[in-house]
């Protein structure tokens, strides 16, 4: 098929819902996720990596823009000025490539950071202090690393996971 990648737009919490009437409807859609672990066991292990967002791959001179702005679960195609924005094919195909290593990696959970690793904290209250990391808490941004302090007692200590650093 020719045409371009274009990013469609979701109505709120509508992302698969829409990709499936999209697919239904013979349109070639990207949908990225990533596998997460929420804090309520009846909540989706599944969650868009961009959420509202996916990526559409058609000829809008043959389809044309109303198509997606009036498809159901749709907002529209995402445009810059009046003009819906394309996207290059090698900055989707790289995306795909993300998103397969964080399936293939179980989830974005600090890059295949385990228990027992030894961590820097980068910033904050205490940064340049070094860890161990003890655990990902779930459905949250944070982890759980244990610090060593006065007469080598280790004390568990929750930050956010973007301020720890692989040793």
């Amino acid at each position: 098929m020719t045409g371009r990648w274009y990013v469609l737009w979701s109505k709120p919490r509508k992302e698969s819902a829409l990709c499936l009437f999209a697919r239904a409807n013979g349109h070639e859609i990207f949908y990225p996720t990533i596998p997460v672990k929420p804090v309520n066991p009846r909540a989706s292990e599944i969650r868009p990596y961009f959420p509202g967002y996916m990526f559409v791959h058609t000829d809008l001179v043959v389809v044309g823009t109303s198509t997606f702005r009036w498809m159901l679960f749709s907002q529209g195609l995402v445009c810059v000025g009046s003009e819906p924005a394309a996207v290059a094919d090698p900055v989707v195909w790289a995306i795909q490539r993300r998103e397969m290593e964080i399936w293939e990696a179980g989830g974005m959970e600090l890059d295949g950071l385990k228990r027992g690793d030894r961590v820097v904290i980068d910033e904050g209250i205490f940064e340049g202090y070094e860890a161990i990391f003890d655990a990902r808490l779930s459905g949250k941004e944070r982890v759980r690393v244990l610090l060593k302090m006065l007469s080598d007692r280790y004390v568990p200590v929750e930050v956010d996971e973007k301020l720890i650093v692989k040793k």
